[in-house]
């Protein structure tokens, strides 16, 4: 069922009870959500946003950051809607890798307190609901043929080529799945329903309840048995900071550890690959298994060679030439350069980095478009019929260039830093709400892993003889921080952990002092691995789904509010 707060009067509170409530309709609320259908259990899904961009809700992301070059607005990358940012993702799906979960001597705070084995049997389902087919992540399981070599002669000690990438369509899960969250009994869903503060009660360990707000000034308040925040790693901080009636610097927050560790990714584009031999001896773009599904492989670097070296994970793929640079004589490229007022922001920037497009360049763009027009042409109707209007949408930019002449680009692991942090700022949104501060920060272990993996692959290249990874390793961190953090992934403001002095919730993602209050998503994970983190959000907020099940032996109360017999 769906409500809207804007319709609901104001003091109606016995209809506002659940059994669970969660707040945040994104991949961990949605999954939550659908996990919960049929249990028994009243669920009340509060999300924030409508089915649609509103841009005063949209508005109420906003905040600043202390050094904008390192770090995107609070605004932008995240969507504050039914669906959560599955509305913008590009789709990349990837689970996170054993050695991610183990203690580290060269990482420095890392270790989470489950195990990837516990984590293991809720991926093949978080791989169904992203829809991303099977749960198989290497090229050898994936294919019933073994494709042609990534890139014919390459070989190496270090680095693993048959680790595979696979893409959702990507699946907005709201329009995806808001049908099934519809004719749900016990599930509602509440739009428009901003949570500007967890009321606690006078022993400290309970939410009593939640204050909701609308923008038309309605308030309303929800009354759940447990309480989940499923609100992404930059909201879930700023709902804990900004709880302080009874913990006076916010709930969880005792030994000042919400919103510090914050990750993102090392991301960039680096050097130019020159690869021996003729084109059809690079196999680096995207193969369709039986289901359709598209997958790529990568240069992913072996957990023996980060623990022999030191440093954190790390994965590679061949990219096309610089695009903003037109000496690439490529049309296509050109076309996505000269196509950049069309392209939305989260994709534009690293694109084309921030900076206007001068008529010099602009006309070297246009001859190269020109000059290459067969290839352009064929190039704007792969995407018009393959990604535009694709159910199952092409998942990037792929070109083969003359010469075999690529970049590279990487993405790499952040090391948990506590010195990275989002905090309150003094200025307040539209609700009253406390605007978010973001101190994103890198450390040297981050720019020594990034090095340290270039140097590797670029002699194995070489001592293979299948060509040459030129690069300066003067510029390693320059460009890993040319667009600054990674946009979207916002990871560890919320960290799990058994110490509460150095962690925020536990291993069943409650946090640590309260009975009845639980955080899904990024903002929980420890570390950031080399992964894009959707997947294990969807299979923890399975996980955590399954454990408030065990945990409510039967209902408590019924969708109408009605009062019945408490869990043992």
């Amino acid at each position: 069922m769906f409500l809207d707060a804007l319709d609901l009067e104001p003091g109606g509170a016995d209809a506002l009870r659940a059994d669970i409530c969660i707040v945040g309709a994104g991949a961990a609320g949605i999954t939550m959500a659908l996990q919960l259908i049929g249990s028994g259990y009243d669920v009340l899904l509060l999300e924030a946003g409508g089915r649609r961009e509103e841009p005063a809700t949209q508005a109420l992301y906003a905040g600043q950051v202390r050094d904008e070059a390192l770090h995107p607005p609070p605004d932008r990358y995240r969507v504050r809607r039914f669906g959560g940012s599955t509305t913008l993702w590009g789709g990349r799906c990837i689970p996170f890798d054993p050695i991610d979960f183990e203690p580290r001597a060269h990482v420095p705070d890392s270790g989470w307190p489950i195990a990837f084995e516990d984590v293991l049997p809720y991926y093949p389902r978080a791989n169904t609901l992203c829809e991303a087919g099977r749960f198989a992540y290497t090229a050898s399981e994936a294919f019933a043929q073994p494709p042609s070599p990534l890139i014919a002669g390459f070989h190496s000690r270090d680095f693993d080529t048959d680790a595979l990438e696979r893409f959702s369509r990507p699946t907005d899960f709201g329009a995806r799945y808001g049908s099934r969250l519809e004719a749900a009994r016990n599930v509602r869903v509440l739009l428009h329903a901003n949570v500007t503060a967890l009321e606690v009660g006078d022993d400290g360990a309970q939410v009593r309840a939640l204050q909701v707000r609308t923008l038309t000034g309605k308030q309303l308040q929800v009354r759940a048995r447990h309480v989940v925040l499923a609100a992404g790693g930059l909201e879930v901080a700023r709902l804990l900071l900004a709880s302080r009636d009874v913990h006076p610097r916010g709930i969880g927050n005792a030994h000042d550890v919400v919103g510090r560790y914050y990750m993102c990714h090392l991301a960039g584009t680096i050097g130019t690959v020159v690869l021996d031999g003729p084109v059809s001896a690079v196999n680096h773009g995207y193969q369709r298994d039986a289901d359709g599904i598209y997958c790529r492989r990568r240069f992913a670097l072996s957990a023996e060679s980060q623990r022999r070296r030191g440093v954190g994970n790390f994965i590679a793929r061949l990219h096309h030439p610089r695009i903003t640079d037109p000496a690439h004589r490529c049309g296509p490229l050109s076309l996505l350069y000269l196509a950049k007022p069309f392209i939305p922001y989260e994709y534009a920037k690293r694109l084309h980095g921030d900076g206007p497009i001068e008529a010099r360049t602009w006309w070297a763009h246009l001859r190269n478009l020109v000059g290459d027009l067969p290839s352009t042409v064929a190039f704007g109707w792969h995407l018009l019929t393959r990604r535009t209007l694709a159910s199952r949408k092409f998942p990037s930019i792929i070109v083969h260039p003359k010469g075999n002449r690529f970049s590279l680009d990487f993405h790499a692991e952040q090391q948990p830093n506590r010195e990275s942090r989002v905090t309150l700022s003094e200025t307040c949104d539209a609700l009253g709400m406390p605007q978010l501060l973001v101190d994103w920060r890198h450390a040297p272990g981050d720019v020594q892993t990034v090095r340290t993996a270039l140097a590797v692959l670029a002699r194995d290249m070489h001592e293979s003889g299948a060509g040459r990874l030129d690069y300066d390793p003067d510029t390693v961190e320059a460009e890993m921080l040319r667009y600054g953090a990674y946009g979207g992934h916002h990871i560890g403001t919320a960290r799990m952990g058994t110490d509460p002095q150095r962690s925020v919730v536990d291993s069943d993602c409650r946090v640590h002092g309260m009975e009845n209050l639980y955080v899904a998503g990024a903002a929980a994970f420890p570390t950031s691995s080399q992964a894009n983190p959707t997947l294990t959000i969807v299979a923890l907020a399975l996980r955590l789904a399954e454990h408030l099940q065990a945990r409510l032996v039967e209902p408590a109360v019924t969708c109408a509010g009605t009062q019945t017999r408490e869990a043992a």
